[in-house]
């Protein structure tokens, strides 16, 4: 089950959000210009896939108990801190 905090506590949710950006800009030149991204924050590890479910499909078969950084790759805007599911 992943780490419960997140869900109330929205400093703890920004903080991750913070470290996913920072870890999409590291990875920005590597990854294509669609689809979405999925980023596991401790690890920096990241998965894309063409819709949000794809990508975390893919997470999710590596950490089925993290709270990842989504974001679209065609509009950085389009971002959520979710668990996997």
């Amino acid at each position: 089950m992943p780490e419960t905090r997140y869900w109330n506590d929205g400093a703890a949710r920004q903080g991750l959000m913070e470290q996913g950006r920072a870890e999409l800009a590291g990875l920005r030149s590597e990854l294509g210009q669609s689809g979405v991204v999925a980023i596991e924050p401790q690890s920096g590890e990241s998965f894309v896939g063409a819709t949000l479910g794809q990508a975390n499909a893919a997470a999710y078969a590596r950490y089925p108990d993290r709270w990842l950084y989504f974001c679209r790759l065609d509009d950085e805007n389009a971002e959520i801190v979710l668990p996997t599911w």
